[in-house]
């Protein structure tokens, strides 16, 4: 009979050539949108908008983040930014029980002389939230978890759009 050592060592030794395949079966990681312009400015945000924040930290990144749109390549202008949060089931008694998160985000891109580079867009994205009144402090922290979460698809989303745009 085999030891429980020695079968330990032998199933260790018929994995790792299953192992040693792994890396040249073509499996890479999402890498961040490539940029092809070197500055970039940002209009239409409102004063301390959680997107603009988080674009102009993803922007930073790889690129110039201009203050003024006359010292960029490319200027993206937020159109519409909300949130939105609506009950979508209640009980007979009134009672919220599922409530939907939606987050839209209406934005163009041009060049500072005004040729469209990316003309006027939508990303909308919403999310399911179960709601219970005896939990409602913990379903607000897990609202705002959501809504950080969309907040970062859609960043993500915007950079791949701008990732596509040549000047």
């Amino acid at each position: 009979m085999w030891s429980s050592e020695r079968r330990t060592a032998l199933c260790g030794l018929l994995a790792l050539p299953a192992v040693a395949l792994l890396p040249s079966c073509g499996f890479q990681m999402r890498q961040p949108a490539r940029l092809s312009f070197a500055s970039i400015a940002l209009t239409g945000f409102a004063p301390r908008s959680a997107i603009a924040d988080e674009l102009r930290r993803e922007l930073a990144r790889q690129v110039r983040v201009a203050d003024a749109p006359a010292g960029a390549e490319v200027v993206l202008q937020a159109l519409e930014d909300q949130r939105e949060r609506s009950v979508v089931a209640s009980t007979a008694a009134a009672q919220v029980r599922e409530l939907q998160l939606r987050l839209r985000f209406h934005f163009r891109a041009t060049t500072p002389g005004g040729r469209e580079l990316i003309p006027r867009a939508e990303l909308m994205l919403a999310r399911d939230l179960s709601y219970r009144e005896t939990a409602a402090l913990a379903k607000e922290h897990e609202e705002a978890e959501l809504f950080r979460e969309m907040q970062s698809d859609i960043v993500a989303q915007v950079l791949r759009r701008l990732a596509a745009v040549r000047v």
